[in-house]
């Protein structure tokens, strides 16, 4: 039987949606801005709270996100000094050897002057994706997607099935390499480079052909690929709703998410795209309804978690279109960007939900039973 903790609040895990409409909150807020200090901001956030919160036994999918934006980071850069980006700048760091392109390879070169203001334009633009990549990882952390596809609605199980493998696939394969290295170590094979790399290449690809067979025994047992009796009619209107729906969906989110987009490819057009996708949803769920096993509940720290991961994407997205200082980077000449000090309060708002959700069950229970140990005179 779970004990309240210190906060009177009785442990248990918090409904994934909350979660996911918190990392995307804060992942939304960092496609906004340009500016360094609150990008860094949104990733200290996100990994403070995946500290606080993530459950003990949960697969560690924060990390491979982190390193997977490091990557694009250095990669945005090594690009940017080969071809260039096409932003001016006043302050050459070096001048590499040029060859001399096409016509039609317009904005692009190969080689040539390479300037401080391109490398920092590249530098923030893979740090903004980095920063993404680090709030979805943190949402995949804290929420499992395999407990998010129980609320998936009836139409999309299918689709959000292959979503769930392609989301924990990645952190599985990072983690059984891991595994793999430590056992090899334990029986003195400590090697390092791409011979160590090949060598565990095998075992790995085994526990990954396995770990797919023991997925595919289990959705088996559990019925997955009936298909439900639909009308010709009915499959053709929810297609066409569905398919209308998304590309209004895309059309807006390109719109929200671009300031260079304005007036109906906004959220007009994401309002609709949205309705007449739940439309769609809605008429396959008649004719394939599914059931779900103790339901997660939805209270008031959901509420308040949802709240304090859309404040900072509606604050930054209303203060850049506003055009407030400090939200974007000022590439030419370049400039130290100031904090914003609302922008940052609004950021460091969401880092509140570490203190005001429920502590997951494990983690309350290794809290309450390792820390007064370890605080116990020897």
């Amino acid at each position: 039987m779970p004990h309240p903790t210190r906060f009177g609040v009785t442990p248990r895990m918090l409904h994934p949606v909350a979660w996911w409409v918190w990392g995307v909150g804060l992942a939304t807020a960092a496609a906004h801005t340009t500016n360094p200090w609150l990008l860094l901001l949104i990733v200290a956030v996100a990994g403070w709270v995946v500290m606080e919160r993530r459950e003990v036994g949960a697969l560690d999918s924060f990390r491979p996100f982190l390193l997977i934006g490091l990557f694009a980071i250095a990669l945005r850069v090594v690009l940017t000094i080969v071809l260039g980006n096409g932003v001016p700048g006043q302050v050459v760091l070096v001048d590499l050897p040029q060859v001399r392109l096409p016509s039609w390879f317009a904005g692009l070169r190969l080689g040539g002057a390479v300037t401080l203001e391109s490398v920092v334009a590249a530098a923030i633009d893979g740090l903004r994706l980095a920063t993404t990549l680090a709030c979805l990882g943190a949402a995949n952390a804290l929420a499992s997607p395999r407990r998010l596809l129980r609320y998936a609605p009836a139409t999309l199980y299918d689709i959000g099935t292959a979503v769930v493998v392609a989301l924990t696939f990645a952190p599985a394969l990072v983690d059984l390499a891991g595994r793999v290295r430590a056992a090899r170590r334990l029986r003195g094979h400590s090697g390092r480079g791409l011979r160590e790399l090949a060598r565990l290449a095998v075992p790995v690809l085994e526990g990954a052909l396995d770990r797919s067979l023991d997925l595919a025994a289990s959705m088996e047992s559990r019925g997955y690929g009936r298909t439900a009796v639909r009308g010709r009619r009915d499959r053709i209107i929810g297609s066409v709703l569905a398919l209308t729906g998304s590309a209004g969906t895309v059309a807006g989110l390109y719109g929200v998410l671009s300031s260079s987009a304005q007036g109906w490819l906004g959220l007009p057009m994401l309002g609709a795209g949205l309705g007449l996708l739940a439309l769609s949803l809605i008429l396959g769920a008649r004719r394939d309804a599914r059931t779900a096993y103790r339901r997660d509940p939805w209270r008031a720290p959901e509420w308040v978690t949802c709240a304090l991961g859309m404040l900072p994407a509606a604050l930054l997205t209303y203060a850049e279109g506003d055009g407030w200082p400090g939200i974007t980077l000022i590439q030419v000449p370049l400039d130290w960007p100031p904090l914003p000090a609302l922008p940052a309060s609004a950021i460091g708002a969401a880092l509140l939900v570490a203190w005001l959700t429920p502590v997951p069950p494990r983690l309350a229970h290794a809290r309450a039973t390792i820390l007064p140990a370890q605080l116990e005179p020897a």
